[in-house]
């Protein structure tokens, strides 16, 4: 009597494959990065464009506005026939990429630099998931990124 070999696998190997492919990704879900970023980096790029800002109002010799709400930020430059939206980079308008600013009461603030850099005080905060990090804009135009 000849016997034939067997092939394939058997149900409980499969479940065991099944179950450390499950582990597995599993791990890899939990240690993937946040995709928004780290809300202090988020921070930090606000901050460089509002440095952007402050130094194309010295460079160009116009008066650039930043206008912040709970929601977004932009930019706006002085011109001869008033206040214009910019849209190219890096003062086009953005998002808080699932975080929330406050800013004083009223929820929305204006932030004027003028041909001397030198601005209007500003304090803001960003929030998300219980994280929080400020950012104060002095008088004399320094921008300060704190915890």
């Amino acid at each position: 009597m000849r016997r034939f070999a067997e092939h394939g696998f058997t149900l409980v190997e499969l479940m065991v494959v099944i179950a450390i492919i499950g582990l597995l990704t599993g791990a890899v879900v939990l240690a993937m990065p946040d995709p928004r970023g780290d809300l202090r980096d988020q921070a930090e790029r606000f901050a460089a464009r509002v440095r952007a800002a402050q130094d194309a109002a010295v460079i160009e010799a116009h008066e650039m506005a930043l206008w912040v709400t709970a929601d977004g930020y932009g930019f706006e430059r002085r011109e001869r026939r008033g206040w214009r939206r910019l849209d190219e980079r890096p003062f086009d308008d953005r998002d808080w990429e699932g975080a929330q600013a406050i800013v004083g009461d009223v929820g929305r603030a204006r932030v004027i630099f003028d041909t001397t850099g030198l601005s209007e005080p500003l304090d803001l905060a960003l929030v998300r998931n219980g994280t929080r990090v400020t950012v104060h804009i002095d008088a004399d135009g320094t921008i300060d990124v704190g915890s």
